[in-house]
């Protein structure tokens, strides 16, 4: 039976609004918050680590697990909780799974960012990276969360699906060469290879936020650094434009 919240200063509802204002509390808690029935189907779908799900009246819920916690609230409570401005009807909250870094990459083709800050992009990126069937995406300091709820509704599923591990650049290099995988940078330097030339099938690929590019240390760590080369009108790229570039080129 669900249970009936009709209170916005009740603890959940407390919760679920820090859930979606503040990292340290996801972390300290350990879950994060998604939104939307869709997003919530994908979440069933691949068996996300689901604990409650909150919803208003007369919305259609997919079946869930016997364990996760049911809520139905008014729609002013649901507005006054939701990160979106026009409520899709359903909240849900899951576990924050394991990031750590496995001791060695047993795949292929790895995609790694440094510094990329905006949400929407590193969903966008996570959504990509699992549409071309990429092994995994390593994030070091300075990105955007990846159980932010604008990041894994940017995902749209993929988030539940991929994994994703967190470090920082030496443990990067580390891990790279224990899996005997080359790190490459992107990057416009003029001492770059051209994508076009370079072997992407294999290897773990490093970009940086669109603003800044690579640090010089992330390129230093590098073995080799590629360029996706443009009309000389063009400055750069989005970052999730280039990491689909490089992706492809790896796919194909």
């Amino acid at each position: 039976m669900a249970e009936q919240i009709t209170s916005r200063a009740n603890p959940l509802m407390t919760h679920i609004r820090r859930l979606a204002a503040s990292r340290s509390h996801r972390y300290e808690t350990g879950e994060y918050l998604g939104d939307g029935i869709k997003l919530l189907e994908e979440a069933v779908r691949w068996k996300a680590a689901l604990t409650a799900v909150v919803y208003t009246p007369g919305t259609a819920l997919p079946p869930l697990p016997e364990d996760v916690r049911q809520v139905e609230v008014p729609s002013g409570v649901m507005r006054s909780i939701s990160p979106m401005e026009a409520p899709q009807g359903a909240l849900f909250l899951a576990r924050i799974p394991d990031q750590a870094v496995p001791e060695t990459l047993t795949g292929k083709r790895y995609l790694a960012l440094e510094g990329v800050q905006d949400p929407g992009n590193v969903g966008t990126i996570l959504r990509t990276a699992d549409a071309y069937e990429a092994d995994g995406l390593i994030l070091l300091p300075g990105c955007a969360d990846v159980f932010n709820h604008k990041t894994v509704r940017s995902s749209m599923g993929a988030v539940f699906r991929f994994p994703v591990w967190s470090c920082g650049l030496g443990q990067l290099k580390e891990l790279a060469e224990r899996s005997g995988l080359p790190l490459l940078g992107a990057a416009l330097r003029e001492d770059t290879v051209d994508v076009r030339e370079a072997d992407l099938r294999r290897g773990i690929i490093l970009l940086g936020s669109e603003g800044k590019g690579l640090s010089e240390a992330a390129l230093s760590a590098c073995g080799q650094s590629v360029r996706i080369p443009m009309a000389e009108r063009c400055e750069s790229l989005n970052v999730a434009a280039a990491a689909a570039t490089l992706l492809w080129e790896g796919y194909r």
